[in-house]
């Protein structure tokens, strides 16, 4: 088994698959290419969900520049969160015979008709991040161990609660992402994995009474969506008592949650600011964390799964064994999609900006502006 990227302890477990593909030319010496050399190579076509949120712009970014730095030309598509855009734009990447596809679906089931002509015209598929769900079009999947983001999110929240000084048992609400992400489900899972235990044993109390995926969901990842639940919740359940902690899968969500709080006096006058999870590390979350608004997030280096899909892109279309190290977790309904995972990092105050510094992901200077 080949090395693929110097990271994490995952690339030590990798299993390897028979990739099927076309041979293509080599990158050349320097590890970029001319104009020419990228026209031969052929475009990959990358289908971005939104730009709404800095995550999904870094890794669009990082994902063009990692597949031009290896000869390709580049078709990078953001949908902003339109579901027939993105179809669109997918189908598109089809009609134009782009090499191969690689896609963040904004629905994970919406875009079987494009992926069945991909399929049908001999364009392999790659699921980047997000499952592409109930098709068999869909070659391999890159991402990060998304139960294990969900188990990183439960096990902070209880640390913030307990660290908090508040006594439990604990007034908790519970937040899921948009339900057409396939991800959610895991997040949700895996926070719950080590929530509902101390649910049970009265550790926690969920006061609304909301506690089912279904009914915790929030569409499109969506902060105002956020921020409005969060306000119904705190009139609803909470005029006569305080919330104590937040779980909130992504910071985003976490961001409009935060906002709902602190108008309803949280944070100031002596009433203190719940306990309130995140994901993805985005830069105006981290000052938050800073700050004591918001107690955590999840760092995903998205610099490391664009090298990793680019990676994959080369090793599918010149027919080499692909690097995988799941081959049993990630069923979308039709098949179990063979999948890279990478992993994730916990942050509070005590690590975030030392691990993101130390990462280069962030510099000084971003944490002044």
């Amino acid at each position: 088994m080949r090395k693929l990227v110097a990271f994490a302890a995952t690339a030590a477990l990798a299993l390897t698959v028979t990739a099927c593909g076309q041979n293509t030319a080599s990158p050349s010496a320097s590890g970029s290419a001319s104009g020419s050399a990228a026209a031969e190579k052929g475009t990959i076509g990358v289908a971005m969900p939104t730009k709404t949120s800095e995550r999904w712009i870094k890794d669009g970014e990082y994902l063009k520049k990692t597949l031009e730095e290896a000869g390709y030309t580049v078709n990078l598509q953001y949908a902003n969160d339109e579901i027939p855009t993105q179809v669109t734009q997918v189908s598109d990447m089809v009609t134009k015979k782009n090499q191969l596809l690689v896609i963040a679906a904004i629905d994970g089931v919406a875009l079987k008709g494009a992926l069945a002509d991909a399929k049908e015209n001999g364009i392999p598929v790659i699921a980047y991040d997000r499952l592409l769900r109930e098709t068999d079009a869909v070659s391999y999947y890159t991402t990060f161990d998304n139960f294990k983001v969900g188990v990183q999110q439960g096990e902070s929240l209880l640390e913030g609660l307990t660290a908090s000084g508040a006594k439990s048992p604990w007034n908790v609400e519970l937040f899921a992402g948009s339900a057409d992400d396939n991800n959610s489900k895991f997040f949700f899972n895996g926070a719950m994995s080590v929530l509902q235990p101390k649910i049970d044993d009265g550790t926690l109390k969920i006061v609304s009474g909301e506690t089912d995926f279904n009914k915790v969901t929030t569409l499109r990842w969506d902060a105002g969506v956020a921020k409005k639940r969060m306000e119904t919740l705190l009139t609803k359940s909470y005029s006569d008592k305080d919330i104590n902690g937040v779980l909130a899968p992504y910071d985003g969500i976490s961001r409009g949650i935060i906002a709902a709080l602190k108008a309803n006096g949280y944070g100031s006058g002596g009433k203190a600011m719940p306990i309130v999870t995140g994901q993805d590390a985005e830069l105006e979350s981290v000052k938050m964390i800073l700050s004591g608004e918001q107690y955590s997030t999840i760092f995903k280096d998205t610099r490391e799964l664009a090298k990793t899909t680019a990676a994959m892109v080369q090793e599918v279309l010149s027919g080499k064994e692909v690097t995988v190290n799941d081959t049993k977790t990630y069923d979308n309904g039709v098949k179990v999609v063979p999948t890279m995972l990478l992993q994730p990092v916990s942050l509070n105050k005590a690590n975030v900006k030392q691990v993101l510094l130390d990462a280069g992901y962030y510099t000084e200077a971003d944490f002044a502006k």
